[in-house]
């Protein structure tokens, strides 16, 4: 009976169904390119938020399709590595003026 009922609950899933992990990662990924965005909404310089704009969306649509857990914790730490630069260079561009 209970075979029967696990093998009934598995069959409801999709086989594409993501993993707790894989769920997990792409929500730090959704997040992470959120708040790139939105960091970006604060570049004073039309130019330069265009540029980095299309940078961020370029560099997530490459990677989209990344399936090695290894290397997609690698391109998260980079992207952090980027925002928090990101983040300070408009904190001192705002203590400047």
């Amino acid at each position: 009976m209970f075979a029967t009922i696990h093998i009934m609950a598995s069959s409801r899933l999709p086989a594409s169904a993501l993993t707790l992990k894989q769920f997990i990662q792409r929500q730090k990924v959704l997040s992470l390119y959120k708040n790139m965005m939105r960091t970006i909404r604060q570049v004073p310089d039309e130019g330069d938020r265009k540029y980095l704009r299309d940078w961020a969306r370029d560099e997530f649509k490459r990677n989209k399709n990344s399936t090695n857990q290894d290397a997609i914790r690698m391109m998260i730490t980079q992207a952090n590595m980027h925002h928090d630069e990101l983040q300070s260079s408009l904190a001192l561009a705002n203590v400047k003026k």
